[in-house]
């Protein structure tokens, strides 16, 4: 990959869904990217209570997903790596797998209020921009008040990314999923199709029986 200006999309991904693709072609062409790469998380620290499909559904999900667009890619780097996945390690080995690229850390706007409290985040800012999800155009005085902190404390290079408002999460058709509802138009067809072969997110493995 010869990119100069990657895009970094990081997520569970459990499932993947029309969200995140939005999302990240939102990135792509106001960042001026020249590529998106999905990399879904190995073992997310933050997210200890819940249930989450195997890495291999996981990442052949998102590799489903992201096909039919040039510009996106998929990582499995979180998921080789054991234990936690912590952004900060992603980065740096990113800076060593891509010399000289620039990268782009997509997020949403609650990122804002919670990465310094993200182990090292001086490192996350080193390594990236920030690029930063605002629903329906507009950034509020809490945002801006946010977004001036970290770029005083960490030197921080932050970019607001105009987003129209998605209400879609992956905990809505997990849970659509394990009551027997559909979940079309909420993740492409090729995913809604995997999941139903590999049968995921079942109201069985939900409950931790399987």
């Amino acid at each position: 990959m010869e990119s100069k200006r990657i895009g970094i999309m990081g997520g569970t991904f459990n499932p993947v869904h029309t969200g995140h693709l939005l999302l990240a072609e939102a990135a792509a062409e106001q960042a001026e990217l020249d590529t998106v790469l999905f990399i879904p998380s190995g073992q997310p620290y933050m997210k200890k209570n819940i249930y989450i499909a195997p890495a291999k559904h996981r990442l052949q999900m998102t590799k489903l997903a992201t096909v039919g667009n040039p510009r996106f890619g998929v990582s499995d780097i979180e998921l080789r790596r054991e234990g936690y996945t912590y952004t900060c390690e992603t980065l740096k080995e990113l800076k060593q797998t891509y010399p000289g690229a620039e990268l782009y850390f997509i997020a949403g706007a609650d990122c804002l209020f919670g990465i310094a409290k993200w182990k090292n985040p001086e490192e996350i800012f080193r390594d990236s921009i920030l690029v930063v999800a605002v629903r329906e155009g507009y950034a509020t005085p809490d945002m801006l008040l946010q977004k001036k902190m970290l770029t005083d404390s960490f030197d921080a290079r932050i970019q607001l990314l105009y987003f129209p408002k998605v209400e879609l999460s992956s905990t809505d058709i997990r849970e659509r999923l394990a009551a027997g509802r559909s979940i079309r138009y909420m993740v492409p067809e090729n995913v809604a199709a995997y999941i139903k072969e590999e049968e995921l997110y079942t109201s069985e493995n939900m409950a931790g029986k399987a």
